[in-house]
């Protein structure tokens, strides 16, 4: 897994809560046995019309938008089914972080991302980064208001921001053992091989002995 620092990119806004992992990669491009080639279905049925053109009204087949590689959108990304074939098109696609918010409706938080969506971003080097409700709003106004503007996105330092004439920026919570996962490029496999020699050296110790 490529390791996750610092990035800098072009930002592309995509105005939708409560977006499912069927609107990510709809269920008729799961049959492939491959991990690859999954971008180009990447919400299909929001980029393309009936005849199969591409649909000049959704967001990211803007001009101003090709070649974005950190999207900002709405709370609750990922809902819906556990595929993670969603992860796989929006890194094929070319997105290396992924920022929407949580909100707080009374005594209840409405998170920014789906758990299992988390957990296989996680697992796949693509980075979720969660910001308040009133800064995502203000990174959209950003990003309506200039055309072309990039941010960094730096894990090293929990910060997004923006690059205007002045800079804006804000800071990102994340679990400290998922930080160090992605910092480090270790997937759960290379997470194992790191106690590979402890994991010989029981084997070697068990090798003799029976079981029942």
């Amino acid at each position: 897994m490529e390791p996750f620092k610092s990035h800098r990119g072009l930002i592309a806004t995509l105005d939708h809560a409560n977006v499912d992992t069927d609107q990510i990669i709809p269920k008729q491009f799961l049959k492939s046995i491959q991990r690859t080639g999954f971008e180009q279905n990447l919400f299909y049925d929001w980029r393309y019309l009936a005849d199969g053109t591409p649909n000049p009204d959704f967001e990211l087949n803007q001009e101003r938008f090709h070649g974005a590689s950190i999207l900002v959108t709405r709370n609750n990304f990922g809902c819906g089914s556990s595929r993670e074939h969603a992860v796989w098109a929006i890194r094929q696609y070319g997105f290396k972080a992924v920022i929407a918010p949580w909100q707080k409706r009374g005594s209840t938080v409405v998170p920014a991302f789906a758990d299992i969506f988390r957990t296989n971003s996680t697992k796949n080097g693509l980075l979720t980064v969660e910001l308040k409700e009133s800064e995502v709003e203000e990174i959209f106004q950003m990003v309506d208001r200039y055309k072309g503007l990039e941010a960094t996105v730096n894990l090293e330092h929990q910060r997004v921001t923006l690059h205007l004439a002045e800079e804006i920026s804000f800071h990102f919570d994340i679990d400290p053992s998922i930080k160090g996962h992605l910092v480090q490029g270790l997937d759960e496999i290379c997470q194992t091989l790191q106690c590979e020699d402890a994991i010989k050296a029981f084997e070697t110790r068990h090798s003799s002995q029976r079981w029942i």
